[in-house]
């Protein structure tokens, strides 16, 4: 197995796909105790065996993830481990999910998708109605027609890239980080083929949320490494300017309609512009310390809006006054808003903190909330994307699932 997991924040989340070994816990006896040890010990300590919890089809689905990877696991050993991890390690307490009723009305579908534990983590709704999505353990893009149901998956030629973000140019071409190779890909979904463009600088490892400005330059933050950067499609060159606050974290990413670049600091309580001729970076500081917005939205008129992951808030940012307004999600404080889209004048957005995980609806005219449970749970939505007839595409990534919510 690898030992990207190293990658700060992303391993955390994955407990059995995560950091060098420091430690080794000891683990209950029963059938299946000495595959575990000997696979999941490859490349991290199993005190994150011990501190994690899932039911059977998580634990089933992050096995799928370490064997995607490369892990030892004998195929005819999987079913044991599952029900030992199951046995042992159920899940973790975590807020109920808080139901809101409200006016409108909502169905979401969701479709499995083809590759086990593939963890698909961001959803793209492309103009002809299909949905794409980063299969980020399973090393593949793949492309969903919710219409018949039907998948394709396309494969990056660097092994084990770590899809991750998404993008589309103005000639249908898929774009999208390469989040543990320290690379950009481009597909051409007619021809089938990938074309890679590796950052220039070794510490910048870890790109993750592409976007197109106006002029169809391709923007992207890159998390770990601290850095936003530039690429120009039809050039091949690359520009990548760090940060001004250390471990800032960038991370979503969107594009005014002026054309100027904002993103918001997961590891900071910041939201930041980049000029998009320089390249210089402003920041704007959230009145509470403890904000650490994650994904970010904006509306027509530029206001922008993000999603409080710490704190349980959704947030609104005018970048012409600077003025910030916060709400409480429904769920509280331990509710962590993720994914975030404005849709039909109303901020939407994801609980991943909750039990099942929930989508909830923000009316910014009168403050109100309302709430649906994602059916499958959603394992931890984590970007969502307005289709272009006024729905909602999802990743569902710890179920290994793409939704589609139709707002009636």
């Amino acid at each position: 197995m690898s030992s990207r997991y190293a990658l700060p924040l992303f391993a955390a989340a994955l407990v059995c796909l995560a950091l060098p070994v420091r430690g080794q816990a000891v683990l209950p006896e029963g059938p299946g105790r000495a595959v575990v040890q000997a696979s999941c010990a490859q490349c991290h300590s199993l005190d994150q065996v011990a501190r994690a919890g899932y039911d059977r089809a998580g634990w089933r689905n992050v096995v799928a993830m370490m064997v995607n990877d490369g892990a030892a696991v004998p195929a005819d050993r999987i079913d044991t481990v599952v029900d030992y991890l199951a046995a042992n390690f159920p899940p973790k307490s975590a807020p109920e999910a808080v139901l809101i009723p409200g006016t409108v009305d909502v169905t979401i579908k969701e479709w499995i998708v083809p590759t086990p534990g593939a963890r698909p983590h961001d959803p793209l709704a492309a103009p002809d109605g299909s949905i794409w999505y980063t299969g980020q353990m399973a090393n593949a893009l793949g492309r969903l027609d919710p219409a018949t149901g039907s998948f394709k998956e396309y494969h990056p030629p660097t092994a084990a890239s770590g899809p991750h973000g998404l993008a589309m140019d103005a000639d249908g071409n898929v774009w999208f980080t390469e989040n543990f190779a320290g690379a950009i890909g481009k597909l051409n979904p007619r021809a089938g083929t990938f074309t890679e463009y590796k950052l220039p600088d070794p510490a910048a490892r870890d790109p993750h949320t592409p976007i197109f400005d106006r002029n169809g330059t391709l923007w992207f933050t890159a998390q770990g490494a601290n850095m936003i950067g530039r690429l120009v499609p039809r050039t091949g060159e690359i520009k990548l300017v760090t940060v001004p606050t250390p471990r800032a974290n960038p991370y979503g990413m969107v594009v005014t309609s002026k054309g100027v670049p904002w993103f918001v600091e997961f590891g900071s309580n910041a939201i930041a512009s980049i000029d998009p001729v320089t390249m210089a970076i402003r920041e704007y500081r959230l009145p509470n310390a403890d904000a650490r917005p994650r994904r970010v939205a904006i509306t027509a008129d530029d206001t922008i809006w993000y999603s409080d992951y710490a704190r349980g808030y959704v947030g609104r940012f005018d970048p012409k006054t600077g003025s910030v307004a916060e709400w409480p999600s429904p769920g509280g404080s331990n509710s962590q808003p993720y994914a975030i889209a404005v849709l039909k004048d109303a901020v939407w957005y994801s609980e991943s903190g909750v039990r099942p995980n929930t989508l909830v609806r923000f009316d910014p005219q009168n403050h109100h909330f309302q709430t649906w449970a994602i059916p499958s749970g959603g394992g931890v939505v984590r970007n969502m994307m307005v289709t272009r007839d006024g729905n909602l595409a999802l990743a569902c990534s710890g179920v290994n699932r793409i939704a589609l919510v139709r707002v009636k």
